[in-house]
């Protein structure tokens, strides 16, 4: 098997897409009011599910996370420490939630996290000093 991408499960389609396409720069395939967003980021195909229609579809329910959630993150690197520390600063002001300030951790990555409008970590990070 080959990993084509990932999904994360939503209530608010469109705050999220416009979080992932307008904060963190994904590519979106779609329409922001589907059932299934398709977006893209350096690659990587990221899915954004609606949790009802999802339920419907399977004829189930499921439990899910409420507010600031640690069961995963979503990692994204930038160039060197500074970027780091000035993609925390333009994603805060553009509405991320602040979960860490960048700091230079001990194995010489620096490091921050963010969470999206649901409460999925976001991590950004950079192991390049320059």
């Amino acid at each position: 098997m080959k990993l084509d991408g990932f999904g994360l499960f939503v209530d608010d389609m469109g705050v999220m897409v416009r979080f992932y396409r307008d904060v963190l720069g994904f590519e979106i395939r779609e329409e922001e009011n589907t059932s299934n967003v398709f977006l893209e980021k350096d690659g990587t195909l990221f899915l954004l599910y609606r949790k009802s229609d999802f339920e419907k579809m399977t004829s189930r329910s499921f439990s899910y996370c409420r507010g600031l959630n640690g069961h995963f993150e979503i990692a994204l690197s930038v160039e060197n420490y500074r970027a780091v520390d000035e993609a925390f600063d333009r994603v805060i002001r553009a509405g991320a939630k602040e979960v860490m300030k960048p700091i230079t951790e001990p194995w010489g990555q620096r490091t921050c996290y963010i969470a999206d409008p649901e409460g999925n970590l976001v991590e950004i990070g950079s192991f390049v000093k320059e």
